[in-house]
């Protein structure tokens, strides 16, 4: 807390410094930035992230980031609903997007399988997931988790599961360097990725 400034001044230097790769001298800037902006500029960041803390919340399909009961995605006719791809994050879903090449649709898991950490199957998403392919109409899954110890393991852990039912297992080429993820990847590598998939 620096005493020269205001209280008000002081609290909004604090949030801003506690968003990840924001430091002291940045965190100050924006509070400055947000200080100095018209109020209705302000008051316009203000109701976004109102927004997105109200508005986002789980499609009750996939698990993507909705604002209705189902995410786009889902509710695209267009789509390819009998693929399915399967990701780690939302984060991966929008990576994965824009390379122009998906038509399919997908599943979140909300992690990955690491017990070193606590997170075990049952904290995923993987019961809903094998729920929607026994429900018929799935022809191929495609296994998109980050290609490290923890994405593979939970890769297999799913394909263990899915072994014995009528549907082809993919993933990614193995274009993606193993231990990266999937959402800091180039589009040119994820496009070489997604196009040269491989049996699981």
């Amino acid at each position: 807390m620096n005493p020269a400034y205001t209280q008000s001044l002081n609290k909004l230097i604090e949030q801003f410094g506690n968003l990840p790769g924001i430091g002291p001298k940045t965190a100050e800037r924006l509070a400055f930035h947000i200080l100095k902006a018209e109020p209705q500029e302000a008051l316009a960041l203000a109701e976004a992230i109102r927004d997105v803390k109200t508005n986002i919340h789980q499609c009750r399909v996939c698990f993507n980031l909705a604002e209705s009961e189902v995410c786009g995605i889902c509710a695209d006719t267009r789509r390819e609903h009998n693929v399915i791809c399967v990701v780690e994050q939302p984060k991966d879903v929008i990576s994965l997007e824009k390379t122009g090449l998906c038509r399919w649709v997908y599943h979140v898991l909300n992690g990955h399988i690491a017990p070193l950490e606590g997170v075990e199957p049952d904290d995923l998403t993987i019961d809903a997931l094998v729920k929607r392919i026994r429900a018929g109409g799935v022809t191929e899954v495609v296994m998109a988790t980050n290609p490290n110890l923890e994405g593979d393991g939970t890769s297999l852990y799913i394909h263990s599961l899915l072994r014995n039912m009528d549907v082809k297992v993919t993933r990614l080429a193995r274009g993606l360097p193993t231990g990266s993820a999937i959402e800091f990847s180039a589009a040119s590598i994820l496009q070489d990725a997604i196009l040269g998939r491989t049996p699981f």
